[in-house]
């Protein structure tokens, strides 16, 4: 065997006890994860928007970004509820790069499971501590979410999980709301199975254990664009592709009919700045048709502080070190143009 066994990690309850959620803000999370399932199935009409950093690579500023949201929360909460993104877990299409702050809490530095995993929960609960709003992160590797179970009110699947069986199976095991994206090919058909999977019980192994779960019905669907086979992006986000997914989610035995779109990705061709048209784009379609604005729920959007993207060790504060994102003033000027539109 080529593998080298470095160290065991602690198990979730080991990091948790060390890490704990104080009981006020277990029960913010839970009014969070509340608020977040009834617009998910329909009970409330506000407007989600995802937003925040493409991964969260630095405590001080992810944090600084969160708590700039509070504010502008108050302002809009009448029409839209803000959940950060905090992504501690970088998905890499060829396994180089950056893989996020659970595997390498120093981006400068080799990587560090266990303090990795340390790093992921302790700002995730900062950012709850100071900002009073729970997030969402992206589950890369299922075994991971004992870990942060207790803190997020939404779980993404990315494109290159959506088709992964144990990705399908552990969220039937979740509370909160989840979102399955299209996989790269932009295959609507994979995606429903996906969902299809998660909103049923399952009986399988996780974590070295015999587990059965009872179904997931706030998972729903994400857009987020495609790849064709000569590598160009492929849009999914128009009138025409939301009408095509209504009329699937028709044809289907599914709970709360739901979808989120990914503005950026495939979808915006990583061109960041489009995320503002493609966000203004979704809002109007919403109003020209009934079926749309019943079936999309929200946004996702990339943003952190300062606008675009930078090298690891380039020392920019609130810039991403990923995919590029949008600054904080279009960031803020983009949420209260989406509330009226609401």
């Amino acid at each position: 065997m080529s593998f080298e066994f470095l160290a065991k990690l602690p198990s979730p309850s080991e990091i948790k006890e060390g890490y704990p959620l104080t009981k006020e803000q277990t029960e913010l999370k839970h009014d969070r994860d509340r608020q977040v399932a009834d617009i998910i199935t329909g009970k409330d009409d506000r407007f989600l928007v995802i937003i925040g950093p493409c991964s969260a690579d630095n405590e001080d500023s992810v944090c600084d970004y969160v708590s700039r949201l509070v504010p502008l929360q108050e302002k809009v909460k009448e029409k839209v509820l803000i959940i950060p993104r905090i992504y501690t877990n970088k998905p890499r299409t060829t396994g180089s790069g950056y893989k996020g702050i659970a595997s390498q809490p120093d981006p400068q530095k080799a990587p560090d499971m266990v303090e990795g995993l340390i790093a992921m929960r302790k700002m995730h609960i900062r950012a709850i501590a100071e900002s009073g709003l729970t997030a969402a992160d992206e589950m890369l590797y299922p075994e991971n979410w004992g870990y942060v179970e207790d803190l997020l009110s939404y779980v993404a699947i990315g494109a290159r999980s959506v088709e992964d069986q144990q990705h399908r199976l552990t969220v039937s095991g979740f509370d909160v709301a989840s979102g399955m994206k299209n996989p790269t090919s932009g295959d609507y058909s994979v995606m429903f199975n996906s969902v299809y999977a998660a909103q049923h019980p399952h009986h399988f192994v996780y974590r070295g254990f015999e587990v059965q779960t009872t179904g997931n019905p706030l998972a729903h669907v994400v857009l987020r664009g495609a790849v064709n086979k000569h590598g160009n992006a492929l849009q999914n986000y128009h009138y025409e592709d939301l009408i095509l997914l209504h009329h699937m989610y028709e044809e289907r035995d599914l709970k709360n009919p739901a979808a989120v779109i990914d503005c950026n990705h495939s979808n915006s061709g990583k061109q960041f700045r489009e995320q503002i048209r493609i966000s203004k784009e979704v809002l109007h379609n919403r109003k020209l048709s009934p079926e749309i604005n019943k079936l999309v729920k929200g946004l996702m959007i990339e943003s952190y502080i300062v606008e675009g993207a930078q090298k690891i060790g380039d020392g920019i504060y609130g810039k991403s070190i990923t995919d590029a994102c949008l600054g904080w003033e279009d960031s803020e000027r983009l949420i209260l143009e989406i509330a009226e539109m609401c």
